[in-house]
């Protein structure tokens, strides 16, 4: 078991559920006002976070508290307005199935091991029911599809069983397609809404940033097809796909909300376990300085054998004779191999940033630093000694170099390819925002504040502490219900701001967040 929050002290689990109660809202007919818009028939587009997606999976609760499903019932306050309805799936399980067989996971929920220690565990309390060959009759008012990326709304096929196995079609939308051929983008103006709300494009950088940066950066590529799910989209791909969006969604006719993108390496998913807990008393830190100043000699002394001059080959080796210290360190990345770094490894910096789902256990036993098999502490006595090692007990000392892999960590170079194409991708949708007058959501500043400062509400404060902030689920990744409902107040407010309307917000109080079980695999 992964031990996601080993480096989190955990609160009194009372935060979790807390539920105050609050005097009853006004609620009278004619007290709130839709303004100069109309809400009778509200349409939301977008991805996973429009669908209600939380803890690892879609499942029935976490629709019911999506933010589109929300401001909803909070519209329904202020005028008449048509019944909002979601492709529900069948159960809280949150596992799909194909023809029976099962193919992606249960949820998560919170499980205690025997030594009373909690950490998100996948739930087995229920069997998965909902099988995508069970496709619903719609249309359906929340049309957010996990996985989907800006373009994807827009792709026909997207909803066609059969590219479901080879990946080119979306097993949720699968579900609650008009037709195999049909766009999500098509469903949804289908529907003639008389306000709309689009949320897309955090899985444009976020499934790079989760693979921790396996992917390409597609800058330059306008082709999507070509595009791995792990790549960056193409700026002017995105853009273009953007555009089609809120102009075919503004030709019904109708009022909308455009929300930008949050800073998707500020969720928990990056943050939870920090690059310096290799823990280090005063002797092993001392020990571990030595070890790799005997890596500096062992490559200095190869490469002048291998008739690099002594100078530059002791500069080369200088980066490796690296120095450790009593308490936390970095732990070492692995690199591509280079001219400049020959042996392709180097600590981390201060911002470079460990993905939730590391392995712990393997960090424990060396993964990010050395792992001192018995036959490299045969060689390091040789070398104590004053004795001279031969080539292949040398490289033994070499390879005991366990740096973290690409797939787990996002190094500086890929934070920079995350942040560009971000900055790109929200510049295009607050600039459409002001072009067709819609209202617009800054959810980078939102969550900015969560991740910085915290956000006071009646109950306590919202933080993005992983399991105990309230805003996060077990994922890492995606919101709670209290999370979804400081999202819908905030949408709520850039509403009620542009087109001069009054709906009430919720008391986020009222909704939960983790789910403990030790009902788990």
């Amino acid at each position: 078991m992964k031990n996601y929050i080993k480096y989190l002290p955990f609160l009194a689990l009372g935060v979790i559920s807390c539920e105050p109660e609050f005097d009853t809202p006004v609620d009278e007919a004619g007290f709130y006002s839709n303004g100069e818009t109309d809400f009778s028939n509200y349409v939301a587009l977008g991805n996973s976070l429009t669908a209600g997606y939380a803890d690892g999976a879609l499942y029935i609760t976490g629709q019911e508290d999506s933010y589109p499903n929300i401001m909803a019932q909070q519209f329904a306050k202020v005028q008449e307005t048509q019944l909002f309805t979601q492709p529900l799936v069948n159960d809280n399980a949150g596992g799909l199935l194909l023809a029976g067989t099962q193919i992606t996971s249960n949820r998560r929920v919170l499980a205690f091991g025997p030594d009373g220690s909690p950490a998100p565990r996948v739930y087995t309390g229920m069997q998965p029911t909902t099988d995508i060959t069970n496709v619903l009759s719609g249309p359906f008012n929340n049309m957010g599809v996990p996985g989907a990326k800006s373009f994807h709304l827009i792709t026909p096929n997207y909803g066609d069983i059969s590219g479901v196995p080879v990946g080119s079609a979306n097993p949720y939308f699968v579900r609650f397609a008009s037709s195999p051929s049909s766009t999500v983008l098509a469903d949804a103006a289908a529907q003639n809404p008389t306000f709309f709300s689009v949320f897309i494009g955090s899985n444009d950088i976020l499934s790079f940033a989760t693979s921790g940066g396996v992917g390409e950066d597609q800058t330059g590529n306008l082709d999507p097809s070509t595009y791995e799910p792990g790549d960056i989209t193409d700026p002017q791909v995105f853009a273009s796909a953007y555009s089609t969006i809120v102009s075919t969604m503004v030709g019904t006719g109708a009022d909308g909300v455009l929300v930008n993108i949050p800073n998707v390496t500020s969720i928990p998913f990056f943050t939870t376990v920090p690059n310096n807990a290799l823990a280090l008393d005063a002797a092993t830190a001392a020990n571990l300085t030595g070890f790799f100043q005997a890596v500096a000699g062992i490559f200095a002394q190869g490469a002048i054998q291998q008739g690099l001059d002594p100078a530059v080959a002791q500069g080369l080796a200088a980066q490796y004779a690296l120095t450790f210290s009593a308490g936390p360190n970095r732990f070492l990345i692995d690199v591509p191999v280079s001219q400049t770094n020959p042996l392709g490894f180097r600590q981390m910096t201060a911002d470079e940033l460990l993905v939730l789902t590391i392995d712990q256990g393997a960090l424990a036993q060396g993964y990010g630093s050395v792992v001192l098999a018995p036959e490299v502490l045969q060689v390091l006595g040789i070398l104590q000694a004053g004795g001279q090692p031969t080539p292949e007990q040398a490289q033994l000392v070499l390879d005991a170099v366990s740096g973290i892999d690409d797939k787990d960590a996002l190094d500086k170079d890929e934070l920079t390819a995350i942040s560009t194409a971000q900055a790109s991708y929200n510049a295009t949708i607050k600039a459409l925002a002001q072009a067709n007058g819609l209202a617009f959501v800054d959810a980078q500043a939102i969550f900015n504040q969560v991740a910085t400062q915290g956000v006071p509400f009646d109950a306590g404060v919202l933080t993005t502490a992983f399991v105990t902030g309230g805003v996060f689920s077990l994922d890492g990744v995606h919101p709670t219900p209290r999370g979804y409902a400081y999202l819908a107040n905030n949408i709520l407010d850039a509403i009620n701001t542009t087109y001069n309307s009054t709906v009430p917000k919720v008391n986020i109080g009222a909704y939960k967040t983790v789910t403990i079980s030790n009902e788990v695999q």
